[in-house]
């Protein structure tokens, strides 16, 4: 059993590239396949206060649902939670996460922050 979990899209370099950096440090985290089992707005929530970021920080506003659903800078905290629960692809990716602490893997190197 580990204590590390990627939030992984096997279909993202940056998330594959961070995977592979794990692995070679031998670690073999526990994979969230976000997109088959999407996180809700709560656990979102607690992922945010792990990273240290908004919900605007973690969304990724070049997505075509982005667009959609006529989110924008305006667009509340709440409204942002929403969207990344109900359409996982506009969470940035893939996130990384030991304990009370998560790092973005972009680049795949921040990972090692978690590992010291």
């Amino acid at each position: 059993m580990t204590d590390i979990q990627i939030y992984h899209n096997p279909r993202c370099s940056k998330s594959r590239n961070t995977l592979a950096l794990l692995n070679d440090k031998g670690i073999e985290p526990e994979i969230i396949l976000y997109l088959e089992t999407p996180p809700d707005a709560a656990t979102l929530r607690t992922l945010l206060g792990k990273l240290g970021m908004t919900p605007a920080q973690l969304v990724r506003k070049g997505e075509d649902a982005y667009k959609a659903l006529g989110l924008g800078a305006d667009s509340g905290d709440e409204q942002l939670l929403a969207a990344m629960a109900s359409h996982p692809k506009l969470i940035e990716r893939p996130i990384v996460v030991r304990g009370e602490r998560a790092v973005l893997g972009r680049p795949p190197e921040n990972v090692l922050d978690l590992l010291g």
